[in-house]
């Protein structure tokens, strides 16, 4: 008797696969396209999706649909099987995650983080800590930022950095208020605070530094309290999940808590 659930094994089987063949001329042409239009951006894949003219973008952990004819515009989601109701992009994530992400980023020690040189910013009691490599030439950078502020009890630092040119980083840095100049601009379009000095000494060599120590290739990156790390533009319902699934768990909070103990006695 032929299971009812066949077809919907072999679409998974199929989605799963599709990236492990030989890249063709057309997937390989796109790569190279968006490599050009978006060099700040870490590509790591690209291969047809089921749609026709539709390509599956991997930028490290994260995935986008985009088509050749016009690779200006980008669709972050899942890839859905209307007539089977498959998801067929949730089990290459599971995959992802299952292989330990593989292409993704060794995790970063946040102890050894120069945060004097970030821009703080407290959203509610701020219990949960960001840190943001972001740069306020990058369009992603500029989606992320309005999503990060609905974040609830979160403290966000934010490493600028001058990927995409230094004019615009520096008068934020610059400016008076670094932190309020810098919201202004990403949220609100709000350019009007970048009043200071341009040539005044800032942060942007050192980040610049610190960002190529840890390997961030692109705009916008995000750490997480447990050293991982998202590269590229996320929603604030994303950056949620990351969050409570790199929170410790209390077997993890007792150790820091014994281990804090410990430090302070010697």
């Amino acid at each position: 008797m032929k299971s009812k659930h066949a077809p919907i094994a072999l679409a998974i089987a199929l989605a799963c696969c599709a990236s492990t063949a030989a890249p063709t001329a057309e997937e390989t042409a796109l790569l190279a396209t968006l490599q050009k239009a978006y060099p700040s951006t870490r590509f790591t894949s690209v291969s047809a999706s089921q749609v026709p003219g539709i390509f599956e973008v991997w930028m490290g952990p994260n995935v986008a649909f985009v088509s050749a004819d016009n690779p200006r515009f980008f669709i972050f989601g899942r890839l859905v099987d209307a007539q089977t109701m498959t998801d067929l992009t949730g089990p290459k994530l599971q995959a992802q995650r299952e292989r330990g992400d593989a292409d993704a980023e060794p995790k970063v020690d946040l102890a050894k983080l120069p945060l004097t040189d970030a821009i703080r910013t407290v959203l509610g009691n701020g219990a949960r800590k960001l840190y943001v490599f972001s740069d306020p030439g990058c369009g992603y950078c500029r989606r992320l930022e309005p999503e990060l502020a609905k974040l609830k009890d979160t403290t966000i630092y934010t490493f600028v950095v001058p990927f995409q040119g230094r004019q615009l980083p520096q008068m934020v840095m610059c400016s008076q208020d670094p932190s309020k100049a810098w919201h202004a601009l990403m949220v609100k379009g709000d350019s009007s605070g970048l009043t200071g000095q341009a040539d005044c000494q800032s942060p942007l060599d050192r980040n610049l530094q610190l960002a190529r120590q840890l390997s961030v290739a692109g705009t916008p990156t995000i750490f997480y309290a447990d050293g991982s790390r998202t590269s590229g533009y996320a929603d604030a319902a994303e950056v949620e999940r990351r969050i409570a699934g790199a929170a410790p768990s209390n077997g993890q909070k007792v150790s820091q808590r014994a281990t804090a103990q410990q430090r302070h006695l010697q």
